[in-house]
């Protein structure tokens, strides 16, 4: 500890946190060297990117290190506390300030690195559609609404018997109006989305029990089924509409594409940038970007 700079103190409590859930007082033998090597190589990272030229013009505001600082004093039931556990891990005040005015910067830093990419042509969306088009099918999905009435033999008005003369006759009305099945789940589900006409939204196979599930995709677009039955109580389902299973078109799939390979430039970068950072050979950041660019995204 005595080698390396104080606010050290903070990636070691880090990485014990985050390979052990525990602090460095009580790791064993074994763990200790484990979240040493970690923090060794998390601290000289971030010194060495402090010590770049990416950080020229950063600015971390007081204002954003102390919504840091109070982000975790907030865990605390005191302040006392608080400074109590930073002592018991080498930190003060202070020093925590300092680790996390650094950890802001890296981040900053690693921003500004992630930013510079390079631009993506149609041409490399087209590729990764044709190439991933499977990611874009889309199954079929039904719009549905339905009528609950709950079964519960503790109430009287809520036996089986009951619920089922109950729902029978909403389910008379429905044969001879089907077009009422909204107006009638608002005045007669006990499911909370009576509020919207009983609409369940739109559904693919496999979000509802799976008992109504099996029922609502067979029927036909318009249909209302008989009564089903699930631990709930008793069911009416009405199938608003139905969307055939498709592919998404490129035009609707582009933006999404665009987002994914923009993160992906973005990883490529920083890793690029941190690797020739730890090798010591970051005049040739530049270069390797765009070499590392020019052969396009991965797959």
């Amino acid at each position: 500890m005595t080698e390396k700079a104080p606010e050290y103190a903070y990636h070691l409590l880090r990485s014990a946190l985050e390979k052990f859930g525990q602090t460095p007082a009580e790791l064993t033998a074994d763990q200790i060297t484990a979240a040493r090597t970690q923090a060794d190589a998390t601290f000289e990272l971030e010194s060495r990117a402090l010590s770049s030229s990416e950080t020229d013009d950063i600015v971390i505001s007081e204002q954003r290190v102390d919504e840091a600082l109070q982000g975790i004093a907030s865990r605390y039931a005191s302040r006392e506390e608080f400074l109590s556990d930073l002592a018991r891990n080498n930190l003060n005040e202070g020093l925590l300030r300092t680790a996390l005015y650094r950890d802001l910067m890296f981040d900053a830093v690693m921003a500004r690195v992630a930013a510079d990419s390079i631009e993506i042509s149609e041409l490399d969306i087209l590729l990764f559609y044709e190439a991933h088009w499977e990611q874009f099918a889309r199954p079929q999905t039904r719009v549905a609404r339905h009528i609950l009435v709950t079964v519960n033999p503790e109430f009287p008005d809520n036996t089986r018997k009951k619920a089922k003369q109950r729902i029978s006759l909403i389910q008379k009305r429905l044969a001879a109006n089907p077009g009422g099945f909204a107006e009638l789940a608002r005045r007669y589900s006990e499911c909370p989305s009576a509020l919207e006409g009983g609409r369940l939204g739109r559904l693919p196979q496999g979000k509802l029990y799976p008992e109504l599930d099996e029922v609502l995709f067979e029927l036909p677009e318009g249909g209302i089924s008989d009564i089903v039955e699930t631990e709930l109580g008793l069911h009416l389902l009405y199938c608003e509409k139905i969307y055939l299973p498709r592919t998404a078109p490129l035009s609707e799939a582009h933006p999404k594409i665009r987002k994914i390979m923009e993160q992906r430039q973005r990883r490529r970068n920083q890793k690029i940038w941190l690797d020739a950072l730890k090798s010591g050979k970051r005049s040739r950041l530049a270069d390797s970007m765009n070499t590392d660019a020019a052969a396009g995204p991965d797959s």
